[in-house]
């Protein structure tokens, strides 16, 4: 079993070993779009080499056959749909292009057309899918059914009854067990225990709940019982309503593709009515039936916009290869695409630019040595009596103790108090280790000092105590990604505006960890919704924002971005579907560099749109104002095609990985010269 010091789970998993959040992804060959497009691409792969060896026709056109109706049934079958409504979309034109070159022998060009927009078309189908399944899956954080308090008074053993989540209405009082998830959106009537709300507010450590303090639906009570009047019905809880959010979020993404499909629809359009125009003037002026066809099938076929989907998609595809090669994974061309547009960043605290697990960064000894026993011997002597709990923070202090080396005693009479430390006795002696206020009371003389200073270097304090007599002070503090400090500055210097810190953390620590990173503009205290309006409100005011960050809290901001990047190994099921890129292996380092190689891949689009766009013109202009041959027509259009094709996969190369680097740290700063870029330059990080 791995250590629980190098758990990557989320916190909320880690608190008490609580079994994960139930999956709900939908299988890949479940979706018929995927079927039929899997099925379309092997008969074209097993036709490609038949034809060009020149195998009979007998063996090799069945197989173009079964690829032109397994990739087309799709396609074909939403064009018809969409001509119904009198509207004639690519796919279609697509489909007939296809059907088109067939009829006068050039199967190959018809396979290709084919199988590029079945594959195409899959993949959409499996992402928006998977999406919502992970969306409808962050339902399942909250429990099915709740204990339910019935009024005092009532026979002995009848005070409580298990009712669904439907059957909760305000103002019911809940127990909540420890190690049980809150049923609820309210308010703690009873009880003390500390609450990890990570997945709401992304605080990195549980927060101490009493009576009167607000509690989340979802979130996970991790010591003492609760009992928790309902505020809230179950559809207007946080997490209901991060849900609501992010699907709305998603679809405030449908404008950007207006206008390609317009300009699809009048391709579309254009390239129909200028074939038939072709085919039907002739022979109203008594041309030959024969030759009109050829000449109107040979305009099809070079006014297709193979060329053209080339010219997109092999700069953005290679892009996306080579950024997971470096473990960076981007889930769409189009996405690879939106990450060069960028013009400002907002980056979550715990889990992005920092671990996401306490560290114990100093121990501070009481006057006169602690008694006599010095900073190792208050470490040991606290790290003895936190051995036997499963509190970050303890883990935080038992691993510091191992990392030097010392010897860690037996505890005897170990206990543990929610919000206010352990105790045990080690070695005949009463150690407490915990909360100052707890602890020590209303903090005065030199505890008082010691703690706001740990405190106010944006730490949190952890008093340990021998027989009653405190000994030393210890400031815990999340650790900062090695590479965050350059990746905000090379972050800043791509998109020409300074990153933006949201965290639902507190204040302080949030500033802290701003300082030492970079960044000037800090956003604490927010909740996912806080979160999401920030964003929007930049989005209104014509940015596109880049949001990178890890947590459920962080999904709606996320969708609601220009463009979402979640960190890999911790991040939450819903925040890995919702954002549009993963870094696989949580390099912060990584991000500015996918963005500088998404940079690279659109100027490349530009260039291959510029190349098919002459091409084409040049095909149609001579076939309308000359005699375009068949033949040169069809090595036209292939040749123009293998162009774009080429001149798109040199983002394959791992030079364009390394040109990327030197693009994020250009114009000096410590990225380019630091060591996360050298690694980065120097090794694959993925695959």
């Amino acid at each position: 079993m791995a250590s629980p010091l190098l758990d990557d789970r989320p916190a909320a998993t880690r608190l008490l070993a609580a079994p994960p959040v139930p999956s709900r992804r939908t299988r890949l060959l479940a979706l018929p779009e995927v079927r039929w497009a899997g099925l379309s691409a092997v008969a074209f792969l097993l036709a490609f080499p038949l034809d060009l060896a020149g195998v009979s026709a007998w063996v090799w056109g069945p197989l173009y056959a079964l690829c032109y109706v397994a990739g087309g049934w799709e396609p074909g079958w939403a064009g018809l749909v969409a001509l119904r409504g009198w509207s004639l979309d690519v796919d279609l034109l697509m489909v007939v292009a296809a059907i088109g070159a067939a009829a006068i022998g050039q199967f190959l060009d018809g396979g290709l057309l084919i199988v590029i927009f079945a594959v195409s078309g899959a993949l959409e189908a499996l992402a928006t899918r998977r999406t919502a399944d992970s969306v409808r899956g962050l339902l399942d954080l909250a429990p099915a059914t709740a204990v339910r308090l019935r009024p005092r008074g009532a026979a002995a053993g009848e005070d409580e009854e298990v009712v669904g989540l439907g059957e909760l209405r305000v103002g019911d009082l809940v127990l909540v067990r420890p190690g049980e998830r809150l049923p609820a959106d309210g308010t703690v009537v009873e009880g003390a225990g500390e609450v990890d709300q990570a997945t709401i507010t992304g605080e990195p450590l549980p927060v101490n709940k009493e009576p009167g303090d607000e509690v989340f639906a979802g979130t996970l009570n991790g010591t003492g019982a609760l009992r928790v009047r309902v505020d809230k019905d179950a559809s207007e809880s946080v997490i209901a309503r991060i849900v609501g959010m992010v699907e709305e979020a998603s679809e405030t993404k449908a404008p950007t593709q207006l206008f390609i499909e317009k300009v699809e629809q009048r391709y579309s359009v254009g390239v129909v009515v200028a074939t038939l125009a072709l085919f039907g003037v002739p022979l109203a002026w008594g041309a030959d039936f024969t030759s009109t066809l050829l000449r109107a099938m040979t305009f099809m076929i070079v006014a297709s916009p193979c060329a053209v989907v080339l010219a997109t998609m092999p700069p953005l595809l290679s892009a996306i290869a080579n950024a997971g090669r470096h473990g960076v994974l981007v889930k769409s061309a189009v996405v690879m695409e939106r990450l060069g547009g960028v013009t400002r960043v907002a980056l979550d605290k715990t889990g992005t630019l920092t671990e996401g697990a306490p560290r114990v960064a100093e121990v501070r000894v009481a006057s006169g040595g602690g008694g006599g026993l010095g900073e190792a011997g208050v470490l040991a002597l606290a790290a003895a009596a936190e051995h036997s709990s499963e509190h970050p923070l303890a883990r935080a202090v038992v691993a510091l103790a191992k990392e030097r080396g010392l010897g860690i005693e037996s505890a005897e009479d170990f206990s543990s108090e929610p919000g206010r430390g352990v105790r045990a006795v080690v070695g005949g002696r009463e150690v407490r280790v915990g909360s100052p206020l707890a602890l020590v009371g209303v903090v005065g003389g030199e505890a008082g000092l010691m703690v706001a200073e740990v405190e106010g270097a944006g730490r949190t304090a952890v008093v340990v105590l021998v027989d009653g007599v405190l000994v030393g002070v210890l400031g815990v503090e999340d650790r900062v990604r090695v590479g965050a400090g350059e990746a905000v500055a090379a972050l800043g210097r791509l998109t020409g505006s300074a990153p933006v810190l949201l965290t639902g953390d507190n204040e302080r620590a949030a500033v802290k960890l701003a300082g030492e990173v970079g960044i000037a503009e800090v956003r604490a205290g927010l909740l996912p919704q806080d979160k999401a309006a920030a964003v929007r409100e930049w989005e209104a005011a014509g940015e596109k924002v880049l949001v990178v960050g890890d947590g459920v809290n962080d999904a709606p901001a996320l969708a609601a971005a220009h463009s979402g990047i979640a960190m890999g190994r911790a991040g939450s099921d819903l925040a890995l579907e919702t954002a549009d890129a993963v870094v696989v292996r949580d390099e912060l380092a990584t991000v500015p560099v996918v963005v500088a190689l998404s940079r690279r891949a659109r100027r490349l689009v530009v260039q291959n749109l510029v190349i098919a766009g002459f091409c084409i013109g040049a095909l149609v202009i001579w076939d309308l104002v000359g005699h375009l041959p068949l033949p040169l027509g069809v090595a036209g259009h292939e040749g123009s095609t293998v162009l774009v094709g080429l001149n798109g996969l040199r983002l394959l190369r791992e030079s364009a990985w390394r040109g990327a680097v030197r693009d994020a740290g250009a114009g000096g700063g410590g990225f380019g010269v630091g060591a996360a870029p050298r690694r980065l330059l120097g090794r694959r990080t993925f695959g």
